[in-house]
């Protein structure tokens, strides 16, 4: 990995490769063996930058939350490659760990970090705003992290301009660790969450986006198409934009510049994501080794201006 490959993160001084490796799926659709070896091939490749949070994958039978960081920590110490690894993990969704009261963001924070084997946090977000916990609660528990040592940084994900706003302007004021990063819903077939008050807001503030659903539950890998049926835990998420004149058009563009820079069709929705204003880093997950290939090509890709834009009217 050159340092060139590397993108700052925001105001911070972290530095993470273009694309964010999503831990989801680990201990859910990918057990630790499999794990471990997407996890190899994403560092060996010059990957630094993993995604994770408390409460994966708490949604699956037999798991209770947290799967994804114990596999990651386990990860960690095994390779002894820690000061490598920028990790980012979340807080609020845990099923013993609900909300963003003071109390429970240095309760959750503690539980991370026992199960990730480390003593820091790297980025720390808020997973899901919680609008009854005044943010001057929340930023206050999130600085006491940072001034222990406990978090490097701090992130926010799924919270309204407003509430972020207020964030900044309280941790401003107050002298207070500041959110560097934003992890909003966006893709090409899902903009209007992000676009808007949010990314002007990021753009005015330094703030780096890293967003999830990149590839639309896989619908932007190309892999959905009319007359073919897909099996898998994201099908009916993914399948639903077939259905839309926006989701074809889509396809259609992404298949002729696919094909145009001789990467799949993945790489390319990731490339115009990467390429948008604010984003540091988008965020995709791979169950297997071999669905990185397409994922790790975002870093070797730059659409031309009339490629982006032509992406960019098909999605509008």
């Amino acid at each position: 990995m050159t340092m060139t490959s590397l993108r700052k993160l925001g105001t911070s001084d972290l530095e993470v490769f273009p694309l964010s490796l999503g831990g989801n799926v680990f201990g859910w659709t990918a057990d630790e063996a499999q794990s471990f070896a997407v996890l190899d091939a994403y560092a060996a490749a010059g990957g630094n930058f993993l995604d994770t949070a408390d409460s994966y994958s708490s949604w699956a039978e037999g798991n209770s939350g947290g799967e994804s960081e114990t596999i990651i920590g386990k990860w960690i110490e095994a390779r002894g490659n820690r000061d490598d690894i920028v990790i980012a993990t979340k807080v609020s969704q845990h099923p013993e760990y609900q909300g963003l009261t003071a109390a429970n963001i240095k309760a959750a924070a503690d539980a991370s970090l026992r199960r990730l084997g480390t003593d820091h946090i790297d980025l720390y977000y808020t997973h899901f705003d919680k609008p009854e916990v005044p943010v001057e609660e929340i930023i206050g528990a999130l600085d006491e992290l940072v001034r222990a040592g406990k978090v490097r940084h701090i992130a926010a994900s799924n919270i309204s301009a407003e509430r972020l706003e207020k964030s900044l302007a309280f941790s401003e004021r107050e002298g207070l660790a500041r959110y560097v990063a934003l992890q909003p819903h966006y893709n090409l077939v899902s903009r209007a969450t992000y676009e808007g008050e949010l990314q002007d807001l990021a753009e005015r503030t330094g703030l780096a986006a890293v967003p999830y659903y990149a590839l639309a539950s896989g619908f932007l890998t190309g892999k959905y198409r009319d007359g073919e049926v897909v099996e898998g835990a994201r099908a009916a998420g993914a399948g639903k934009h077939l259905a839309t004149e926006r989701g074809r058009k889509v396809l259609a563009a992404l298949d002729d510049i696919a094909e145009a820079h001789r990467v799949p069709v993945a790489t390319i929705a990731l490339a115009w994501l990467a390429a948008r204003p604010t984003v540091a880093a988008p965020i995709a997950s791979a169950r297997v080794v071999d669905q990185l290939p397409a994922l790790l090509k975002v870093a070797e890709v730059t659409l031309t201006q009339a490629e982006a834009e032509r992406l960019t009217e098909a999605s509008a």
